[in-house]
């Protein structure tokens, strides 16, 4: 059974997106690359030689971390509370 259901993701972007079918939005995009991040994580704390999840985890920290940027440019008190919502870089 996967880990991420449709239905899952449709209450992330309705949480952050506004709507869950605003798949685009910015914040959704973030908040479901921060559960993906999170899950794999857990996985390799397990697998520690699991090398192809490793790259695949940084690949998916740099284009959080690229949406970040992108946001806190763009908008930056949504940027804010959707990192204290987050509770991204403490």
């Amino acid at each position: 059974m996967p880990y991420l259901t449709i239905e899952k993701k449709a209450k992330i972007f309705t949480d952050f997106g506004g709507i869950a079918a605003n798949t685009g939005s910015i914040e959704g995009q973030v908040a479901l690359l921060t559960e993906r991040i999170n899950h794999i994580s857990d996985h390799l704390k397990i697998n520690k030689k699991d090398f192809s999840s490793q790259r695949g985890l940084m690949m998916m920290v740099g284009k959080r971390k690229r949406l970040l940027t992108y946001l806190s440019k763009h908008d930056l008190t949504g940027y804010r509370s959707l990192i204290e919502k987050l509770g991204l870089r403490k």
